[in-house]
């Protein structure tokens, strides 16, 4: 109950607020969200990539990313195989099991759970996940047709990626930012993650759920609620990394269903409706689930 008061519902009440903001005045999100990529979270980038130290943990944190993404493609690759899924329900089914939110929703939990030294792992695995998502996520609801250019394009238009090797250098060469040009930074920096937070919110309010397949969905809720972070565990366990790192490995991973990969589904006409219903029953779910998963911590 301690954990759920203090981590999990501040995460929530965020949430929403932003819920009932959508619900009352059907705001356009995408003006917001445009705002959020495109100016919040390249400063968010910048800030982190500048001021924490690179070390062996980056290391860890890419290769730990993929081979969870890898073993969970195969797992649920091998779930739609068995029950006999077509070829758009296994790309809806892969979009909802494999991605999890670790922008709006895992780098928040991971602030309230562990402060800020949590949070310098976890923008590094959220920018890293978002590039993962941005190749194989468009892939699979794509089901390969043309998908990789359009996965290259797509993480090319991201700018968060583009000040991660200037903000590098700068901190490898030990250039010093004016102070006033710093406090400028970290003043957008610090906006952002409650703002991405009630995106998140707005974007629930706008998603139905009807004609549910609960088989199918009960299968995507347990590969990305239980199995996902039970994965990282045992992933974690073959690399010696700091026990914080391991922590906010197996965290994130047990992030309910990324909101973009219904995005990717509507635009790739891959079980939007199903893709949509997890994200948004997931993200229900996790507050249980990630209230036990912390307190085993």
């Amino acid at each position: 109950m301690r954990i759920f008061i203090e981590v999990i519902l501040p995460v929530f009440f965020i949430f929403v607020s932003g819920f009932i903001l959508q619900k009352l005045f059907k705001l356009d999100i995408k003006p917001i969200s445009t705002l959020a990529v495109y100016l919040l979270l390249p400063f968010l980038v910048f800030d982190i990539f500048y001021t924490t130290p690179m070390n062996l943990s980056f290391y860890y944190i890419s290769i730990t990313a993929i081979i969870i993404m890898v073993l969970l493609i195969v797992v649920s690759v091998l779930v739609c195989r068995i029950f006999r899924y077509s070829k758009s329900e296994t790309s809806g089914f892969l979009l909802s099991t494999v991605f999890a939110n670790s922008g709006n929703y895992g780098v928040p939990i991971i602030l309230f759970a562990f402060g800020q030294k949590g949070v310098v792992y976890a923008m590094p695995l959220m920018i890293f996940h978002a590039i993962l998502m941005g190749f194989v996520g468009i892939y699979i609801a794509a089901s390969g047709k043309g998908s990789a250019k359009l996965a290259l394009q797509t993480v090319l238009r991201q700018p968060m990626n583009y000040v991660i090797i200037p903000a590098l250098l700068l901190q490898e060469f030990h250039v010093h930012i004016p102070d006033n040009f710093m406090k400028s930074i970290e003043l957008v920096s610090n906006t952002s993650i409650p703002i991405i937070m009630i995106i998140l919110g707005m974007q629930l309010a706008n998603v139905t759920v009807h004609n549910i397949n609960w088989g199918r969905i009960s299968l995507a809720v347990f590969i990305r609620l239980a199995l996902s972070p039970l994965l990282a565990y045992l992933v974690c366990l073959f690399f010696p990394m700091d026990p914080m790192l391991r922590n906010v490995i197996i965290v994130m991973a047990a992030m309910p269903s990324a909101a973009n990969t219904t995005l990717y589904a509507i635009q790739f006409n891959a079980q939007p409706q199903f893709v949509s219903s997890c994200t948004l029953i997931t993200t229900m779910l996790s507050a249980l689930s990630l209230d036990v998963l912390l307190a085993w911590f």
